[in-house]
This record gives structure tokens, C-alpha cells and sequence, in this order.
């Protein structure tokens, strides 16, 4: 991989606000990233940080509230109709559940030739030809090919989605937690399989996790977000060897231990949570943080601290 390229994919000042009862619940607030051809970016986070929704709103499943998303270059986030369909077959998404994202009524090769019918390109024996490669990329047997999704188990369904997901060659896929409804065996098989298809085809993932051993294995840089904002961002060993930000300590801590002459070191922070509802200005992990100070009053944004690590504290 190659940093100094052009971006893929960048978003700058990206936000996507919901409209509840007593104001708007800033899902992702204000977020500035870029993802290089090839890349893998990890996002992590507790539930409700707003990682996922970050993914669909960069691939335009959701419209942003403002900010932009520059497309190799080309800014979509106000993209309409035709220039919005063209754009989508540049990204695509792999989802959590390989069950409910799969058609049930549709036999597993129809799934994959689906995309590769709508898109136009295809025709009569191409058309199968395509939908054997992508079967035979993805690993799944010939025998399997004309079943339902019910007669398979996690992993292939999973892997059904990531051939539908590769149908017409998009350079950027966000994975949402896409392994973690399966079990532990079929987890390595599936992330051999995209690390394999990262590396054949030179897709960028935006891999997002809430296991910081998973998003260790496969990703280049890590992106941790709290409430909706990016409080660290850097290369994925920096981040577990130099963890900076207070929220970044606490999640590392959680991490199983098999160690048992040097056990992990819970910590676990204390406090109120903030509110995603009309947050006030400042840190947000600053009411559970056992370092915060008055600066953490002031909004933190992102500072580059060396070696392509940014980080959102004063404390740092």
C-alpha cells in the first residue's frame, strides 16, 4: 500500500444527524478520514458510538446531514438518481447478518448474478461465466450453488454476501461486523478470505468491529470512535503499542488475557455517560475520564502527534 496515492474514498467534516424527540442525535459528528487503494481500515467502538452508521452513510445507504464524500476525487454526498447509481457500483457492503441480507427465496447462484444482470454488462454465457469466477473466488463448492440460504450454515452464507459484494469490481466495501455472528473457526476462515481478496484485487475495506483482536489482524490503521466523533486514528501496531487517548486505554484493557503470570488490567471508567442528544461542546468521554481537566471542556479535535497518529485529548 502505497500512502501517498490518491484516496479511494475520503470523507471531510461528515455528519449524520436523526431527528428524536428533543433534538438530534449526533450519530456521526463532525468526521474527518481517508482510506488509500488496498487499505484496511479498522473502526471500532463500543454499541451506539456511530461506527456503522459512519459506513453506510460514506457508501450513501444513508444522506449525509452535511460535510463531503469524495468519491476517487468526485464528491457523491449530494449524489441523486443516475450519478448515484453509477457511483454505488464503486462501493458496496458486506453485512453483520448473512442471513437476513440474503434473499431467502432465492437459490444461492441467482443471488450473485443478480447484481451482474441489473448492472448491464453481462449477457447469456458471460453472465455465467462471471457468476462461476465469483462462486469459485469466494469458495463456494459447486454442489452448493443451487441451495437456499436456510441449507447453509454462517460462513458460507457469509461468503455468498462477499461474492454478491464483489460483483462488479468496487474499489471500496465496508465490512459491518461481518464476522461476528459466526463462530470462532469460521471467524478465521472468513477473515483469510477478505485479507486474500484485499491483497488478489486490491479492494479497500472500512472493517467494522467491536473486537480489538479481530480488527488487530486485519487492518493497517485503526479509527476509534466515542459518540459519534474519531477520538484516535493511527497505524494499527502504533495504536496498541503507544495508545494514547484515556477511551483508547479502556477499551485495550478488555481484551481477554491467556496470560496467566500477567492478567489484563481492567479499567473501567466511571461516571455518567454523554448524551448523543444535542451533546454539549468539549470531550465527550470527559465525564469517565479519571484524567480530565478544565481544558477538557473545550472542544478536542484531532492533532497528528508523529508516525501517523492523531489523537483527540489535550492530555496526550
Amino acid at each position: 500500500m502505497n500512502q501517498a496515492d490518491a484516496p479511494v474514498i475520503e470523507v471531510k467534516n461528515l455528519k449524520k444527524f436523526f431527528p428524536v424527540g428533543g433534538g438530534q442525535l449526533h450519530a456521526v459528528d463532525d468526521v474527518s478520514l481517508n482510506i488509500a487503494r488496498g487499505e484496511t481500515l479498522g473502526v471500532v467502538g463500543e454499541s451506539g458510538c456511530g461506527k456503522s452508521t459512519l459506513g453506510r452513510t460514506m457508501i450513501r445507504l444513508l444522506k449525509p446531514t452535511s460535510g463531503q464524500i469524495l468519491l476517487e476525487g468526485r464528491d457523491i454526498s449530494g449524489a441523486r438518481g443516475r450519478e448515484l447509481r453509477a457511483a454505488r457500483q464503486h462501493m458496496q457492503i458486506v453485512f453483520q447478518d448473512p442471513y437476513s441480507s440474503l434473499n431467502p427465496r432465492q437459490r444461492i447462484a441467482s443471488t450473485i448474478t443478480e447484481p451482474l444482470k441489473r448492472s448491464g454488462r453481462y449477457h447469456g454465457s458471460a453472465l455465467r461465466d462471471e457468476a462461476e469466477r465469483l462462486m469459485d473466488l469466494v469458495g463456494i463448492d459447486e454442489r452448493l450453488r443451487q441451495s437456499y440460504p436456510h441449507e447453509l450454515d454462517g460462513g458460507r452464507r457469509q461468503r455468498v454476501g462477499i461474492a454478491r459484494a464483489l460483483a462488479l469490481n468496487p474499489d471500496f466495501i465496508v465490512c459491518d461486523e461481518p464476522v461476528s455472528a459466526l463462530d470462532v473457526s469460521i471467524q478465521a476462515q472468513v477473515l483469510n478470505l477478505l485479507i486474500d481478496l484485499r491483497d488478489q484485487i486490491g479492494v479497500s475495506y472500512m472493517f467494522v468491529t467491536h473486537d480489538l483482536s479481530v480488527v488487530r489482524l486485519i487492518s493497517d490503521r485503526i479509527c476509534v470512535m466515542y459518540l459519534g466523533q474519531v477520538v484516535e486514528l493511527s497505524p494499527a501496531e502504533e495504536l496498541f503499542q503507544h495508545t494514547l487517548h484515556p477511551y483508547t486505554q479502556v477499551l485495550l484493557s478488555a481484551i481477554p488475557s491467556i496470560d496467566i503470570t500477567h492478567p489484563s488490567q481492567r479499567m473501567a471508567p466511571k461516571g455518567e455517560l454523554t448524551s448523543p442528544i444535542n451533546p454539549k461542546p468539549g470531550c465527550r468521554f470527559r465525564p469517565r475520564c479519571p484524567y480530565a481537566k478544565a481544558e477538557c471542556a473545550d472542544d478536542q479535535p484531532l492533532r497528528d502527534v508523529g508516525d501517523g497518529h492523531q489523537v483527540a485529548c489535550c492530555q496526550a
